[in-house]
């Protein structure tokens, strides 16, 4: 360093001239842990409570898995919040599905074995939602007319049948 650098630097801690009295207080940089604590404190008021012994979460995304080993899970069921804190990996799904059917265990594959087979027989058009292609029921709750009650309908639908 350089002796003007540095005189530079020191003449930035004095509040006046040569011969005044330098500042007493330390500039204070803010850190993160005040971030974690104001999310801390915002969990705790919607009444989140932590849930222990989870080895790993995936979170499985187009093709793309995050993956969270050892996390620290909190949820609250009834504002229907999670939240999982820690270390995340990023993989692709080719390299962890081995080691999540193995996971599963027998029964749980064969359910997935299962949906996979429902999905492409049912395998919905491109833009419309699977729920669309299924055939309505006559037991749904039919349309009501403006100006007609429940009872009239139910009546109608009674009398139909």
């Amino acid at each position: 360093m350089n002796v003007e650098r540095l005189q530079k630097m020191a003449g930035a801690v004095r509040t006046g001239g040569k011969g005044s009295m330098r500042r007493k207080k330390k500039a204070v940089h803010k850190t993160t842990t005040t971030d974690d604590k104001r999310l801390q404190s915002t969990l705790k008021r919607i009444g989140v409570n932590a849930i222990p012994a989870i080895e790993e979460v995936n979170i499985f995304k187009d093709d793309v898995v995050i993956q969270f080993v050892n996390p620290k899970v909190q949820a609250s069921i009834n504002a229907n919040t999670w939240v999982v804190s820690g270390a995340p990996q990023t993989k692709k799904l080719q390299d962890i599905l081995p080691g999540i059917i193995n996971q599963l265990g027998p029964d749980n594959l064969d359910n997935l074995r299962k949906l996979a087979e429902q999905f492409q027989k049912q395998g919905p058009a491109a833009g419309e939602d699977a729920t669309n292609t299924q055939e309505e029921d006559d037991d749904d709750v039919p349309d009501l007319v403006p100006g007609e009650t429940f009872e009239a309908a139910a009546e109608e639908g009674q009398a139909a049948k």
